[in-house]
This record gives structure tokens, C-alpha cells and sequence, in this order.
């Protein structure tokens, strides 16, 4: 992707990114985990109408609002995730040139090595928010947490602190394949894009290698993630959940100046909240309002 910037405003410009992206995919991706669920414990409808059936019974049954189960701890792992995969994936590049330019295979060691290193650290986040997104009315599992920090507290509380990191092992081999699915086909995308006549690093050579690193992230990491024959059955509905985020991912991540705005706006406005989670949105509000001087400063050096 070769961004020039520091780790830190690459670190924090992706997180960001990250973020957005899962707001505006995170309904599709409930619905996964209803629809695996299912298939698992053989609870709720029979038949739910696949990706947008289940989505509209969620809707209907819990809310709206319940399409965005998961949505904090979602918010911690972007951080973490998000911010760590894309943050050390140039640095680590560089480690496994010794001549001339990274090759597609440095590239792809890579972004395995980095998925690795981020999920180790974003395990707990991943795991509460599944558990959050599963925890529904027409699922047998029903933990009723209030929340994210309350499942963090729990979990902690009756399976001790090791559980935060259950399923560790298959989590960084699933996730070191799809991100080495998504990001080193995005940089060799962008690449190749670059190379043709008339292409210059703007906003449609970044929409062009998004699309790309979508479709090749939805035919690699897909079969991983939803199995294979789930996965031949319903390409358009991956496409439309992991296609769509990456997509939304590196173009927001490519626009990181404006992103960065749009967000602190967005965290300007205030909601009624109890005192500590109004502490906690002001801690995060001076924290992307640090971010947005740091990149700022980034951006006029170049």
C-alpha cells in the first residue's frame, strides 16, 4: 500500500477506518453468526430466507437497533485489529525484502505475519463481540450480558481470564489468511493499477483495488470463514458483507485526512450516557482529536 506516514498515523488512520467499516457492515455480519448459530443448535425458524431473512426477523423480533449487536467490542477490535494489521504491514514488508522491490510473496508473508500478531492481541474482543451478536431471542444461547464491558467482567469473572482468548489457535490461522486475502491483494492491486496508462494514486485507482481485494478477500477468506459449500451457495451475500468492507475499509483508509474529520464531527455530538461511559467517550474524543493533529501534521510534511 506504501503509505507514507509514521506507524502512528498509519496505525491510527486505520483503526479509524476500520471502525467505519464495520458500522456499516456489522448487520450483515449479526446475521452470519445468527445463521451459524442455527445451523449449529438448530434453533430459531426453520427457515429464515438466508442473509436478509434473518436480518429482517432479527429486525422485527429484537429491533433495529439489535442488527448492531457487537458494535463496542466491534470497536475495540478495529483498534486493535484494524490499527496493528495495516499499521505493521509496511514494516514488515520491508523485513522480508533483501533485494529490489517486494514481490507478491513478501507480500503476502507479510500480511499473514501481521494478522497473526493483531488477532493475538484482539482475541478478547473478537470473542465478546460474537457472543454479543449470537445472544438473541431466537437463539439457544442466551448470556443476556448488558453490555460489552459487563461480557468482558463476566467472562473473566466465571471462566477466568484465559477464556478472553478461547479459540486463539484456529482464530490466527483463519485470520492470517484473510488478511493476507485482503491486504496483500490490495497492494498488489493498487500496484498493478498504477503501472497502466492514465492511473494515478486518487480516489478511483483506490475504488478500483478496493473492489479487487474484495472479490479475491470473498473467494479466499469466505470458504474459511462460512465453509465451502456455503460459501459456492451464497457468493452475491459474502460479496455483499466482506466485498463491502473492504471496499469501505481502504477507501476511507486512503481519504484518511477527511475520514478523520468526518468521525471527529461525528464525536462532537453528545448522548445521555451514566458518568463512566461519558468519561469513556470523552477519553476516546481526545483521542482521535490527538489522532487528527498527528496525521494533519503527517499530511503537510509531504
Amino acid at each position: 500500500m506504501a503509505i507514507a506516514s509514521s506507524f502512528a498515523a498509519v496505525f491510527i488512520s486505520s483503526a479509524i477506518a476500520s471502525c467505519f467499516a464495520e458500522v456499516c457492515t456489522i448487520p450483515l455480519d449479526t446475521a452470519k453468526v445468527r445463521l451459524q448459530l442455527q445451523k449449529k443448535t438448530a434453533a430459531g425458524p426453520a427457515a429464515t430466507g438466508g442473509m436478509l431473512g434473518t436480518m429482517m426477523l432479527i429486525a422485527r423480533e429484537e429491533g433495529v437497533t439489535a442488527l448492531w449487536k457487537g458494535i463496542v467490542p466491534g470497536f475495540h477490535r478495529q483498534c486493535l485489529y484494524g490499527g496493528l494489521r495495516v499499521g505493521l504491514y509496511e514494516p514488515v514488508k520491508a523485513l522480508f525484502v533483501f533485494v529490489g522491490d517486494a514481490t507478491l510473496l513478501n507480500k503476502i508473508l507479510a500480511a499473514l505475519t501481521t494478522g497473526v500478531i493483531a488477532i493475538a492481541v484482539a482475541n478478547p474482543m473478537d470473542l465478546v463481540k460474537v457472543r454479543l451478536q449470537a445472544d438473541g431471542k431466537s437463539t439457544a444461547v442466551k448470556k443476556h450480558y448488558s453490555g460489552a464491558l459487563n461480557a468482558y467482567a463476566t467472562i473473566v469473572r466465571q471462566e477466568g481470564i484465559g477464556a478472553l482468548w478461547t479459540g486463539l489457535g484456529p482464530n490466527m490461522a483463519r485470520n492470517a489468511l484473510i488478511n493476507a486475502a485482503e491486504l496483500a491483494s490490495y497492494d498488489q492491486f493498487k500496484e498493478i493499477f498504477l503501472g497502466l496508462p492514465g492511473f494515478t494514486d486518487n480516489v478511483y485507482t483506490h475504488l478500483l483495488a478496493g473492489l479487487g481485494a474484495g472479490i479475491f478477500a470473498v473467494c479466499i477468506g469466505s470458504p474459511v470463514d462460512v465453509g465451502l459449500a456455503a460459501f459456492y451457495k451464497g457468493f452475491i451475500a459474502n460479496f455483499c458483507r466482506v466485498g463491502s468492507w473492504n471496499v469501505i475499509m481502504f477507501l476511507t483508509l486512503e481519504q484518511k485526512i477527511l475520514s478523520l474529520r468526518i468521525i471527529y464531527a461525528l464525536c462532537a455530538t453528545r448522548f445521555h450516557r451514566t458518568s463512566w461511559v461519558q468519561l469513556l467517550e470523552q477519553q476516546t474524543y481526545t483521542l482521535i482529536q490527538h489522532g487528527i493533529q498527528i496525521l494533519i501534521v503527517q499530511e503537510n510534511a509531504y
